[in-house]
């Protein structure tokens, strides 16, 4: 296999970015439309409890099965076969099927209620989400095959397509009648995962069709030279075993292993699975407090979710695509059960130096986003959702918490992913425990902050777990390099240059948060254009690399 893992990588990530980012534009012009014609009760319900329903379910299912199939794909191919490989990815759609059941019950009857006028609507959409999760689900084992292979370009565009499809669906029903936002939603959500299963399978079709006549000409005694479009889809694809759409399905793929699953396999998925379960309480654990104790009505809830949800756009659309990229590179460069010392030295200093960039990357821009967001929290939103949406101060005081939160986020985001991708069964299992520890602290924190400070005290529990996490991972990585004279922890420390610049521009930005809006801005601009150039000077080998890069994924 002769695939470029590193800049696949690289492309998979900077595409993510641009997707996640139109994404999310569109999601904010769709929610600042539900807060001005529809309610913020009925955002609270969408956003905050059935998403929560597709964000528990999804993850419960398929989480812990994927990261454990893309390891053993990198690392136990001659144990692993690709059958086994299908088989495990199937598993995914009787466990949704069989949470569904449970998860129903809680959401529809054990948390807070719902009111009256939104009772039958919501429980319908209960049951549609549950089903959308399962339907998505079928197209698993498509999803982690273009993922192994790099089919990037793929994943962009369904994921584009899947998005497209909902907004648009819902935005149909809506503008008809607004009332019937909730049932629009649960439309939107079994149309997009009806979009997501027939693109993935769609496109393979499609695909193993050309491949096998790719395959036949090049067999030729004298093939005749290959399209340039061909070389693009068809190239060093020697190791491709699929060659009809039945392979994707379970037990159908040639087995030479004879057994159905892999026993390290499911072992190491084991371990997955009890990190995952305390990873969705971490990630999505101020959803859950809301949803089980009556803490904030659903408007409140709205509010908190829309402020959350600015305040994590560098996490959603920069941080967790960097984040899923190095994963999949760090899985597929490095051994999770050999030693660094014992490993290839080029790989492991390639990706040391990897980790160094990428920390520091995501710190910086973490650094950028706290800077900036203590003087201009206040008039994104009053942008965003007019003077009564700020009134009260609450808001903006949840987005300038935010900005701390998103550089803990974006450095605990690749520490751990590191770690998670060069941990033994062993040391997960044993990292367990504390994520155990890290979920029950988090809970209870949120529980006793909220009653302090309100809302904001979920931002304050987030921030001292995730500070946490970042202090046991980072402690990981110290002890791995130490006896390679290797530190990339480095890359946290952003530089004197770029530092003092922050600070002054932190400094006259803040001077002038009295003064009209575009003057305002309009300073903001050059600020961070300064600080822009700053980075850039201090790190222009960096700068090179990334050009380099660049250039060449292009030429590609």
């Amino acid at each position: 296999m002769a695939r470029n893992v590193l800049a696949s990588s690289l492309l998979g990530a900077g595409f993510s970015i641009i997707f996640q980012i139109l994404c999310r534009i569109l999601t904010f012009g769709i929610n600042a439309y539900i807060v001005r014609h529809v309610g913020r009760e009925v955002l609270g319900i969408m956003n905050v409890r059935l998403l929560l329903l597709e964000s528990t379910l999804l993850f419960l299912s398929r989480e812990a099965i994927n990261r454990a199939a893309l390891s053993a794909n990198a690392q136990q191919g001659d144990r692993c076969t690709w059958a086994q490989l299908i088989n495990q990815m199937w598993l995914t759609v009787p466990i949704c099927a069989v949470l569904c059941a449970p998860c129903l019950y809680i959401w529809i009857n054990w948390l807070s209620a719902v009111d009256s006028i939104y009772l039958s609507q919501y429980e319908f959409a209960c049951y549609a989400v549950a089903l959308s999760c399962v339907l998505e689900l079928v197209a698993e084992s498509a999803v982690f095959v273009a993922q192994v292979f790099c089919f990037v370009k793929l994943k962009i565009l369904l994921n584009t397509l899947h998005i497209f499809v909902r907004s648009a669906i819902f935005l149909w029903i809506v503008t008809g009648d607004g009332s019937a936002a909730i049932n629009a939603f649960a439309i939107a959500q079994l149309s997009s995962a009806v979009t997501i299963v027939l693109g993935q399978y769609g496109f393979f079709y499609f695909y193993l069709k050309g491949f096998q006549d790719f395959v036949a000409q090049q067999s030729r005694k004298k093939p005749p030279p290959p399209k340039a479009w061909q070389s693009s889809l068809y190239k060093n694809m020697d190791d491709f075993p699929f060659k009809r759409l039945q392979d994707f399905l379970p037990c159908v793929l040639f087995n030479p292993a004879g057994k159905t699953f892999n026993r390290e396999l499911q072992t190491l998925t084991l371990s997955f699975v009890k990190q995952g379960v305390l990873k969705q309480i971490l990630t999505e654990g101020e959803k859950y407090v809301m949803s089980v104790s009556p803490v904030l009505s659903f408007g409140e809830q709205a509010t908190y979710d829309v402020v959350n949800n600015l305040g994590s756009m560098a996490a959603r659309f920069i941080f967790r695509p960097i984040e899923d990229s190095s994963y999949f590179y760090f899985t597929q460069t490095l051994s999770r059960d050999v030693k660094l010392s014992k490993q290839p030295s080029d790989m492991v200093r390639q990706a040391g130096s990897v980790l160094k960039n990428l920390l520091l990357g995501v710190s910086s821009i973490g650094l950028i986003a706290f800077t900036f967001g203590q003087s201009y929290s206040h008039p994104v939103l009053l942008l965003y959702g007019g003077p009564d949406f700020v009134a009260g101060g609450l808001p903006q005081s949840l987005l300038q918490w935010h900005c701390l939160a998103i550089y803990l986020l974006a450095v605990n985001g690749i520490s751990e992913g590191y770690m998670f991708a060069t941990n033994t069964s062993k040391d997960i299992d044993k990292y367990n425990y504390l994520m155990a520890i890290f979920s029950v602290s988090f809970l209870v924190l949120s529980y006793i902050l909220t009653g302090i400070f309100g809302p904001v005290g979920f931002i304050f529990a987030n921030c001292i777990n995730m500070l946490s996490r970042i202090l046991y991972s980072t402690h990981y990585i110290r002890q791995q390099y130490r006896i390679l004279s290797m530190d990339p922890l480095l890359g946290l420390w952003p530089g004197k240059l770029f530092g003092g610049t922050l600070i002054l521009a932190g400094i006259v930005c803040y001077l002038y948060q009295d003064s009209d809006l575009i003057t305002h801005f309009g300073v903001g601009i050059l600020a961070g254009i300064a600080c822009l150039l700053a980075w850039a000077l201090a790190h222009r080998d960096l700068v090179r690399l990334a050009w380099r890069y660049g250039r060449r994924i292009k030429i590609d």
